[in-house]
């Protein structure tokens, strides 16, 4: 029989099975009643899957295994990421409600009144890990794949909030008219 770290080790796997999806879920359903539609949320959830590649390739290109730290800082990551989301359909959505402007102007609008709230967040967050991430001494084994997956995970989802986040938005906006 295994025991000690290992035997922790599993437990903590066994839970984070169950967290993951469970959070992930719950970040789905409130976007879904923030907005009140499917399309919005389903846009910003897609700064999920962006973070989490970001997340995978900076483990990769730092040499470290995924671990329990590591997806805790999934976990971070993704709420960041859609806070970030939130902060520009809010400012779109608004514009719309409040101007007759046409879907491209509204969309370079929000994107130029949201890029420093948006840039922001993604830095302070980041910036804030640094010391974690370069980490050498007691606990750093714990410390840096954690800081490792939010910086990473940050840098391609505020890539995506602030460039492909609105071309979606403009294609769907476009479907649904000519639908």
């Amino acid at each position: 029989r295994w025991g000690g770290q290992f035997e922790n080790l599993e437990a903590a796997s066994r839970r984070l099975t169950i967290v993951v999806p469970l959070a992930l879920g719950l970040i789905f359903a409130m976007l879904y009643f923030t907005f009140g539609s499917l399309k919005p949320a389903a846009l910003i959830y897609l700064n999920v899957p962006f973070a989490a590649t970001g997340g995978v390739l900076a483990l990769a290109l730092r040499g470290l295994p995924f671990s329990i730290s590591a997806g805790v800082g999934f976990i971070a990551l993704f709420g960041v990421a859609v806070l970030n989301g939130v902060v520009l359909m809010t400012q779109i959505r608004d514009l719309e409600e409040k101007t007759d402007l046409g879907v491209l102007e509204v969309l370079r609008r929000a994107c130029s009144l949201r890029m420093r709230p948006v840039l922001m967040t993604a830095l302070v967050a980041s910036l804030g890990f640094v010391p974690m991430a370069l980490s050498t001494s007691s606990g750093a084994e714990v410390q840096r794949p954690l800081a490792t997956v939010v910086i990473g995970g940050l840098v391609t989802s505020t890539f995506l909030t602030l460039l492909i986040l609105p071309v979606l938005y403009s294609f769907f906006r476009r479907t649904a008219a000519n639908g």
